[in-house]
C-alpha cells in the first residue's frame, strides 16, 4: 500500500477538454451510481492479497520466485475458495507493488520489471469466473522503491527504452507512468474477464494522456477504484487502514466518503505486520475483524480484508482459522447483510451508533427499510436491553435471528426499547425488526428551507441526500424551515454529509476533524417575528441521523442556529466545513407502552408521596413523568444489585433552570445530582455514584428537577477516561538559546463525550522552572465543551542544562472519579553553532496540506511528510528572527527515498532548489542553502510546487 496522499496536478475540465480533442476519446465524467458497479454494490466483502516477488522469503528475480511459487503447489482455486468462505465477492490481487518488486504475475511483452512465464493472473481470472469471484488488478503509480534492496534494481530502464525507441526513466514518475500506461493497455486487451483495476493514487501521466477515459470506452464494465482519493471518475473511494478509532471496530467513523458513493475499507487481518506476508504467523484479532466486517456493512462500505498469502499461496495458519471460523459464523446471520444498506443515512432506518449502558451497534436494511437487522457490536455492560432512536418507524416485531426467539419491545420517547435479551453473541447479536414504516414526520413537500449563508438551502428538504447544503465556511449560521402553517413539531431529524470523521485524527499525517454540528440553538415561531427558544445544547459528532427533541411546539416556522462545528483549527479543510443532506421534522412518536422498560419513575411498582404525581411527556420513555418532587418523593423498591459495591446511578428528567435530585440509598444520607438546565417537555441526564448492597435495594428520588426513569450500571472501569480532544502551543520539541529563557505556552481541551465535574488545568514546572499564570478551573464540562489557558514558562537563571518536558496537565471528576490528561512541550537547548532551530512539525508553523508523521529517527520523534506535488504542500516558517541582516546557512535535516528536491523561498524572494538522494527514507540527513535574511522576523517557505520533495525534519541557521 502507498503510505501518502497524491497532490493532483491538473485542472480537471481543461485536461479533460484536450484529451477529448487530441485522443479522440469522450471524457468520462463523476458516474456515482452506474450499473456496472453492482455487482460491488451487492458485496459486502473482498480479499486483499499482497503477494509478489518480495513476499517472505525475499526472491530477487522472476524466475526463481516462479519457481518456488509452483513448487509450493500455488493455486488458483485455493484464494476463491479462501475467499468465499469469507463471503468476499471479489479478490484484489497486488503483484504490480512498489514494496513487493514490481514484478507482473502474467507473461508480458513490455519489459521494465520482471513478469512470470506462467500466468498467474489468468488462472485466478478463470478460477473466479468459475466460481462466481470478480478479479481486479492492483496497480501503483509509485517508483520510489526500485532500489530497496541493496544491489537489486527492479527497474529496467534501458530495456524499456530500447522497446520504446526513446529514452525513458522509469525511476521518474512520468517515466513510470509511461511505463504502467502501456501495462493497463496490455492487461485490457488480454483478460477481458477481469473485472478492472484497483488503483493505488494517481500518476500525472495518465490523466494526461487519458488512461481513464481509455478504460471507460475499452472496458465499459470493468470498475476504477482509487486508494485514498475521491476521484470522480473511479467507481470506488478506498479508505486505507482506519485505527484510533472508539469501538476500535468502527471503521467508518474514520472514512470520508458519504453515500451513495461506492466506498471501500481496505485493512490488514492480521493484528500487526505488513501487508505481505514478512515470514510470521500473525494473530487475527477475532472481535476487531467481525466488528469491522458488520459496521462497515452498516455503512454501505466493503470491508476489502488484506491477508497476507505465502509464496505458495496459502495463508499462515492463524489466517486460515479465522477464514474456517467465518465460513462456520456467517450463515446463520448471512440475511442482515447480504444485499442490504447501511441504516440511519439515505436508505432510511433507525439510528446506529452509541446506544444505552454503553451498547454500541450498527443498522442493515432490507425491503426499502421495512426489515431492519439491529447489529449489537457490543453488548450493554449490565441491561437485558438495547435501547436507540427509532427515527419515526413504527416496530411491528422484533425477532433474534439466529434463535429464532421473539422478543418483548417499547416504544416510546422516540426510542425502540428491545426487552429481556438472555442470548447475547460473542460477536454480534442481531435482531431483525419488522416495521409498518414511518409516521409522524411530515412530508418533505410540505417543507421550505432558506439559510442566512452558503448554497441554496433548498436542498435540505428537497428529498434528496446528495445534493446537499453546504454553509461555504460561514458560521455562525441560521437555517429556517418553513411547514406552510402553524402546525405541532416536537423534533427534528438532521442526517449531516459524512464526509468527515467523527473525532479529531490524523490520516497520512494530515490533521483531521469532525465536520459536524457542535453547539447550536432552536427557535420557533407562529409569525416568523417573534420567536421563542426552545433548545440550547451540543450535537454528539456522530456517524447517522441525529435528533433535536424541542417538546410539544405549535409553529410555522423553525429555526436552527449553528453556533460552532466541532473541528478546531488544527484541521483546516474541515473548519467551519458544515454540510447537511436533510433536515426533516417530526410531529409525533410512536407508541407500544404495552411492555414497560424496567425502573420508570412512573411505574405502578413505586411508592410516590407528597406531591409527587404521574403527568404525561411524549419525550420522556413510557411517555411520562413524575413531577411535584420538590414537594414529594418517588421511591423504588426491589432495585437489584449482584454484590456489595459501588454502582453507578443514572437519572433522566426534566427542567427548565438548573435543577437537582436528592438520592437516598436504602434510608441513608442523600446524595446530590445536578440536572443541567433545558427544554422542560425534553428528558435530560446525570449521574452519581451509589453504595448499593447485594439483592435488594430501596431508591427515593426528591428535588426540583421531574423524573423519567433510573438506570443501574456498574461504575466505569478503573482505566476509563471520556474521550477529550487537546491541544498545546507550541507542539513539537522547542528550541531554546543559551542563558535564561522564556517560553510563552497555551492550552485547550475539549470534551468530546460524557460530563466530568471539578476541572483543572495548568502547566506542571519542571525543576528550576517557574509559571507564571495561575490554573484555569472550571466546575464542569459537558459534551463539547472546552477549557483553555495560557503561561509563560521561566527557566533557571543559569541557563537550561539539558532537555526538559513540561506537562500541561487537565485534572477533572467522572461520576466522582478523579482522572487526568496531558500533553506535553519538550525544551531542548539549541547547538552552540546554531542561531536558530525550529522543528518542521512545529505549530508554529504552517504546514498547508503536508502532514505529520512519526520519525524515531528524527528529532522530535516526528517529521513532515507529503511535502509537494501542489502549491499547497509546503511547509512555511514564520519568525525566524536574527538579530543582524546578512547571509546565513539554512541547514535542512530531511529523509528522502531517490532524488527529489526542495525550493526555499526567503521573505517571498526567488526560490533555491535543493536537491538530494538518499534511500529507505529512514536516515536523516543533512543539506545547507545559503539564504539572505533581515534583522529581525523573516519568513521561509520550503515547497516544490511541480513534484513530491523530502520529508522534513527540521531547520536551523547557522
Amino acid at each position: 500500500m502507498a503510505h501518502r496522499l497524491p497532490r493532483r496536478l491538473r485542472a480537471v475540465t481543461l485536461v479533460l477538454a484536450l484529451l477529448s480533442a487530441m485522443l479522440g476519446t469522450t471524457p468520462a465524467h463523476a458516474e456515482v451510481e452506474h450499473p456496472r458497479q453492482q455487482w460491488l454494490r451487492d458485496s459486502t466483502a473482498g480479499l486483499f492479497l499482497h503477494w509478489g516477488m518480495f513476499t517472505a522469503p525475499r526472491h530477487t528475480d522472476c524466475a526463481s520466485w516462479e519457481r518456488d511459487v509452483t513448487a509450493g503447489g500455488w493455486s488458483a482455486d485455493y484464494w476463491v475458495d479462501e475467499a468465499r468462505k469469507l463471503h468476499a465477492s471479489y479478490i484484489v490481487l497486488a503483484t504490480f507493488h512498489s514494496r513487493l518488486g514490481y514484478a507482473r504475475p502474467w507473461p508480458s511483452a513490455i519489459p521494465g520489471s520482471c513478469s512470470t512465464q506462467r500466468d498467474f493472473l489468468g488462472e485466478l481470472v478463470a478460477a473466479g469466473k468459475a466460481k462466481g469471484v470478480h478479479i481486479l488488478l492492483y496497480m501503483t503509480d509509485d517508483p520510489q522503491w526500485h532500489n530497496e534492496v541493496p544491489g537489486v534494481q527492479t527497474l529496467d530502464s534501458a530495456a524499456y527504452s530500447a522497446h520504446k525507441g526513446q529514452q525513458v526513466d522509469l525511476t521518474t514518475r512520468d517515466g513510470f507512468g509511461m511505463y504502467s500506461y502501456d501495462l493497463f493497455h496490455e492487461v485490457m486487451d488480454n483478460y477481458p474477464d477481469l473485472s478492472g483495476f484497483w488503483i493505488d493514487n494517481d500518476n500525472a501521466y495518465w490523466e494526461r494522456n487519458g488512461l481513464y477515459e481509455q478504460i471507460r470506452e475499452k472496458r465499459p464494465t470493468w470498475l476504477l477504484s482509487n486508494n485514498n482519493e475521491d476521484t470522480p471518475i473511479m467507481d470506488t473511494v478506498s479508505n486505507e487502514q482506519k485505527t484510533g478509532i472508539t469501538p476500535a471496530y468502527d471503521y467508518p467513523q474514520a472514512t470520508f466518503t458519504p453515500m451513495p458513493r461506492l466506498v471501500e475499507a481496505d485493512y490488514k487481518l492480521p493484528t500487526v505486520g505488513q501487508w505481505w506476508y514478512d515470514g510470521n504467523d500473525s494473530a487475527v484479532d477475532y472481535g476487531l475483524s467481525v466488528g469491522r466486517y458488520v459496521a462497515n456493512a452498516g455503512s454501505s462500505i466493503k470491508s476489502l480484508m488484506a491477508e497476507t498469502a505465502m509464496v505458495n499461496g496459502k495463508f499462515p495458519p492463524q489466517q486460515e482459522n479465522f477464514n474456517d471460523f467465518m465460513a462456520q459464523w456467517l450463515p446463520p446471520i448471512w440475511s442482515s447483510l447480504e444485499k442490504t444498506n447501511g441504516g440511519g443515512y439515505l436508505y432510511g432506518g433507525m439510528q446506529p451508533g452509541f446506544w444505552n449502558d454503553g451498547a454500541h451497534g450498527v443498522i442493515t436494511l432490507a425491503d426499502n427499510a421495512r426489515t431492519q437487522y439491529l447489529h449489537v457490536l457490543t453488548k450493554p455492560k449490565s441491561q437485558d436491553l438495547v435501547r436507540l432512536r427509532d427515527n419515526g418507524y413504527r416496530v411491528t416485531g422484533v425477532t433474534d435471528v439466529r434463535t429464532g426467539k421473539q422478543l418483548r419491545f417499547n416504544q416510546s420517547g422516540g426510542y425502540l426499547s428491545i426487552l429481556g435479551i438472555t442470548d447475547w453473541n460473542t460477536y454480534d447479536t442481531v435482531f431483525k425488526v419488522t416495521t409498518a414504516g414511518q409516521e409522524g414526520l411530515y412530508p418533505q413537500s410540505i417543507l421550505k428551507a432558506t439559510a442566512t449563508a452558503g448554497t441554496d438551502a433548498s436542498t435540505l428538504v428537497d428529498g434528496s441526500y446528495p445534493s446537499y447544503w453546504d454553509a461555504k465556511g460561514q458560521l455562525p449560521v441560521s437555517v429556517t424551515l418553513d411547514l406552510g402553517q402553524a402546525r405541532k413539531a416536537t423534533y427534528l431529524a438532521v442526517n449531516q454529509t459524512e464526509w468527515s470523521p467523527t473525532h479529531a485524527r490524523e490520516s497520512f499525517g494530515r490533521p483531521e476533524d469532525s465536520a459536524r454540528i457542535k453547539d447550536y440553538t432552536v427557535s420557533v415561531s407562529v409569525d416568523g417575528k417573534h420567536w421563542k427558544s426552545v433548545r440550547t445544547s451540543a450535537m454528539p459528532s456522530r456517524r447517522g441521523v441525529q435528533f433535536v427533541d424541542i417538546g410539544n411546539q405549535i409553529a410555522r416556522y423553525i429555526k436552527l442556529d449553528v453556533l460552532n462545528t466541532w473541528s478546531g483549527p488544527q484541521a483546516p479543510p474541515f473548519y467551519r466545513q458544515l454540510r447537511i443532506d436533510e433536515i426533516k421534522v417530526g410531529y409525533g412518536y410512536p407508541t407500544k407502552l404495552s411492555n414497560p422498560l424496567p425502573l420508570e419513575a412512573e411505574s405502578r411498582d413505586n411508592i410516590l408521596s407528597g406531591k409527587a404525581r404521574i403527568e404525561p411527556c411524549a419525550a420522556c420513555s413510557g411517555s411520562a413523568q413524575v413531577t411535584g418532587l420538590d414537594h414529594g418523593s418517588v421511591t423504588y423498591q426491589g432495585v437489584e444489585a449482584p454484590t456489595d459495591g459501588t454502582y453507578r446511578l443514572q437519572l433522566d428528567g426534566t427542567t427548565s433552570a438548573a435543577g437537582s435530585f436528592s438520592v437516598s440509598v436504602n434510608g441513608g444520607a442523600p446524595i446530590k445530582a445536578s440536572l443541567d438546565a433545558g427544554n422542560p417537555d425534553v428528558p435530560g441526564s446525570t449521574a452519581i455514584a451509589v453504595p448499593l448492597k447485594a439483592g435488594s435495594n430501596t431508591i427515593q428520588v426528591s428535588g426540583t428537577a421531574a423524573l423519567d426513569r433510573i438506570a443501574v450500571g456498574p461504575m466505569p472501569p478503573a482505566s476509563y477516561v471520556p474521550k477529550t480532544t487537546m491541544t498545546v502551543k507550541p507542539s513539537g520539541v522547542v528550541w531554546v538559546g543559551p542563558g535564561q529563557q522564556s517560553v510563552d505556552v497555551s492550552a485547550e481541551l475539549r470534551l468530546d463525550e460524557d460530563s466530568v465535574d471539578n476541572v483543572r488545568m495548568t502547566p506542571v514546572a519542571p525543576s528550576g522552572w517557574t509559571v507564571t499564570g495561575s490554573p484555569v478551573t472550571k466546575s464542569g464540562l459537558r459534551t463539547g465543551q472546552t477549557i483553555a489557558g495560557s503561561w509563560q514558562l521561566t527557566g533557571p537563571s543559569g541557563g537550561q542544562t539539558g532537555p526538559v518536558q513540561v506537562p500541561v496537565e487537565v485534572t477533572f471528576e467522572t461520576v466522582g472519579m478523579p482522572k487526568k490528561v496531558s500533553k506535553v512541550i519538550p525544551i531542548q537547548v539549541r547547538p552552540a553553532d546554531r542561531l536558530f532551530m525550529r522543528e518542521a512539525e512545529s505549530s508554529l508553523n504552517q504546514i498547508g496540506s503536508a502532514g505529520i508523521t512519526n520519525c524515531s529517527a528524527c528529532s522530535g520523534s516526528q517529521k513532515v511528510r507529503n511535502l509537494g506535488g501542489s502549491d499547497d504542500a509546503h511547509v512555511i516558517f514564520p519568525d525566524v528572527t536574527v538579530d543582524q541582516a546578512g547571509q546565513y546557512t539554512l541547514y535542512l535535516d530531511y529523509t528522502v527515498n531517490g532524488t527529489r528536491s526542495y525550493f526555499v523561498s526567503v521573505n517571498g524572494g526567488t526560490p533555491v532548489e535543493a536537491s538530494v538522494t538518499g534511500i529507505g527514507n529512514a536516515t536523516v540527513q543533512t543539506v545547507t542553502v545559503p539564504v539572505q535574511l533581515n534583522a529581525g522576523a523573516n519568513t521561509i517557505r520550503i515547497f516544490n510546487t511541480e513534484d513530491s520533495a523530502p520529508d522534513l525534519d527540521r531547520i536551523s541557521l547557522g
